[in-house]
């Protein structure tokens, strides 16, 4: 289980992705791509931790511009948090990745969050 940061929830956000919903939601807008985020009662179920311990380090990832909240939407990363999201999921987890969004659409993702 990864451990309860940041990183760890970035690292859980794309496992919750790539093997359990077995989906990624992006939004594709003239600013970049954005990534539906889980919920935060999502990953505190993942986790298996209170959903009030997730909910400081969404905080300090709207602080840092990793995400942000839009209203009826849900949380979305920024260009900033699409980017870490798909280096997670390059680095971590590669042939997943691309069997979810086949080759030549994660390879430009890729492309695109690494301006």
């Amino acid at each position: 289980m990864p451990s309860l940061s940041i990183e760890g929830l970035f690292e859980s956000a794309v496992k919750i992705f790539l093997f359990e919903d077995n989906a990624i939601t992006l939004t594709f807008s003239k600013d970049g791509i954005h990534i539906r985020f889980p919920t935060t009662r999502r990953l505190a179920e993942y986790l298996e931790v209170p959903h009030y311990y997730i909910l400081p380090y969404f905080a300090m990832m709207e602080e840092q511009e990793l995400v942000t909240r839009a209203e009826r939407v849900g949380i979305l990363t920024t260009n900033k948090g699409s980017s870490k999201l798909v280096c997670v999921m390059q680095e971590l987890h590669p042939e997943e990745s691309k069997a979810l969004l086949g080759d030549q659409v994660f390879q430009e993702i890729v492309r695109i969050t690494r301006k």
